[in-house]
């Protein structure tokens, strides 16, 4: 066993636009000679403020059949308000680490203290494949700081040898057993083992099932490893997109059924002016661009990249807090802005189309309830691209469980009507009927929201959990409605936690 230190002297700072990388000094081994296994361990230091990400270069032999990483921090008591330490890990192959690379070989953040890589297998997290000789890279990723400063210490471990034989991957069908034309159920955001999550995809696919839902999506933190392990857990009964929670330090976004493979890189704050170049990737991978919680509190979790690139916003995650609220009340400005800015010719020059909402449980572990909240989308079948097809138009809801249904209609005296995610091209002053149906929320009151805010608020459904509410107005009065669903309040006036939640139904003609 060989020791190093790492300490701050040694270190060259690679600046790359605002986000800085620490590379510190290389840690070599011999060629194999023989030896079944090799360990080499480094300490050191990093002080607060450190950059992002710092790497620890390996120099990689010929002959290693697996290579393994472990690591430990320490974690000093610090008052109350002050951050602690936190240290994420991953690892870059002999390609480098050029931002969206092909370097890239796995990630657990905080979720694991070691990981391993041959052909044949790797930690979860992490993506098989030969153990190639040249200069790897440990990705150490400060999360926080103490003001003591973050003691590491780094074992890497190889294993010479004839690599195991690659398994080629398998990767689930973009297409279920649909019912045509339908509001599918589904959750984009969740978590296995393959991150910070402690379910298989075999548990997460059927909590999916027992929670009534026709589609999932893949998430995992900054890694495609789960994508070759959904194959099994996919059926004629439950579609299975692929994805990744792109987890910055300046929020996170969920691409939503990315093409089986696809990496995409997080290594950047929004004052470096990429985030666009990782939309536009997700978006050629095939795949939907999702800012997630945007008003979550975490560390890092602030949504601060704008919403420009954005196909949909989840405004609802996990369960209902008053970051959801306050999310909620930003969504309805920017519905706002897209009546106030497009009103007058069909949506906004530069091409943009308002923005819809989506609801997903986020759900990492037990007591964490998969399909809580779900959206319910409307689309022509049960494939990947009609789903995404029903979410990127809006004709979609967001309900607390499969036992709140709901339908959500305007029409006006002529015979014309629209749903959830359309427009009634209708003259200013033509009496429209707004309608509301839903079962499965007891004791629940509906709200009809405009531009002009909550326009009207129910009795209470009855203990059945159905009813009916009608509301009547004009396109001159309204610009758009949705509707809300919320549990009854224990005191005061500040509103329930939300039961369900429909995108917005559009008046008027908008012709000029």
């Amino acid at each position: 066993m060989c020791e190093d230190a790492h300490g701050i002297g040694r270190r060259a700072l690679l600046v790359t636009g605002a986000a800085a990388a620490l590379t510190l000094g290389s840690v070599s081994f011999a060629a194999a000679d023989g030896q079944g296994q090799e360990t080499r361990t480094v300490r050191g230091t990093l002080p607060p403020g450190s950059p992002d990400f710092v790497y620890v270069p390996v120099e990689v032999p010929p002959g290693v059949r697996e290579l393994k990483v472990s690591y430990t921090y320490d974690k000093p008591s610090v008052p109350a308000g002050t951050q602690g330490n936190a240290l994420d890990i991953g690892i870059f192959d002999q390609h480098g680490t050029e931002l969206g690379g092909r370097g890239f070989r796995g990630w657990s953040g905080g979720a694991r203290t070691e990981f391993f890589l041959r052909a044949d297998d790797a930690t979860p997290g992490y993506l098989p494949g030969p153990v190639r000789e040249g200069t790897w890279h440990v990705a150490l990723g400060p999360y926080t700081v103490a003001p003591q400063g973050l003691a590491y210490e780094l074992t890497i471990t190889l294993t010479y040898g004839e690599p195991g034989a690659a398994v080629p991957p398998a990767y689930p069908p973009a297409r279920a057993r649909g019912r045509g034309r339908a509001w599918y159920r589904g959750d984009c955001h969740l978590h296995s083992w393959h991150s910070d999550g402690r379910r298989t995809p075999a548990e997460i696919a059927a909590l999916a099932r027992a929670a009534g839902l026709d589609f999932i999506n893949t998430s995992d933190h900054n890694t495609h490893s789960s994508h070759a392990h959904w194959a099994d857990a996919a059926g004629d009964d439950l579609l299975v997109m692929l994805g990744e929670e792109v987890t910055t330090r300046n929020g996170h976004v969920v691409a939503l059924g990315t093409d089986p493979g696809t990496f995409v890189d997080w290594r950047y704050r929004a004052r470096d002016n990429r985030f666009g170049r990782f939309a536009r990737e997700i978006r050629r991978a095939g795949g939907l661009v999702v800012p997630a919680h945007p008003h979550a509190t975490c560390v890092g979790c602030g949504w601060k990249f704008g919403f420009g690139e954005a196909d949909a916003v989840e405004v609802w995650n996990g369960p209902y807090t008053p970051d959801d609220e306050v999310t909620l009340a930003d969504w309805d400005n920017l519905l706002v802005a897209y009546v106030r800015e497009g009103r007058g010719r069909e949506g906004l020059e530069d091409g943009r189309v308002w923005l819809p909402a989506m609801g997903n449980s986020d759900a990492h572990r037990d007591p964490d309830v998969v399909g809580s909240p779900q959206t319910v989308v409307l689309a022509d079948d049960l494939t990947r691209e009609a789903i995404q097809e029903g979410i990127r138009a809006g004709r979609s809801y967001v309900a607390e469980s499969k036992n709140l249904s709901l339908t959500f209609t305007v029409s006006d005296g002529r015979g014309r009507h629209a749903g959830i995610g359309e427009r009634l091209k209708a003259d200013p002053d033509t009496p429209v009927t707004v309608r509301l149906e839903a079962s499965g929320a007891p004791r629940c009151t509906a709200r009809i929201v405009t531009d002009q805010g909550v326009l009207l608020t129910s009795d209470p459904f009855p203990v059945s959990g159905s009813g009916v509410v009608e509301w009547r107005t004009t396109p001159a009065y309204a610009a758009y409605v949705r509707a809300e669903l919320r549990h009854e309040t224990a005191a005061g006036p500040v509103p329930g936690a939300l039961a369900a939640l429909t995108n917005p139904i559009f008046l008027g003609r908008w012709d000029g």
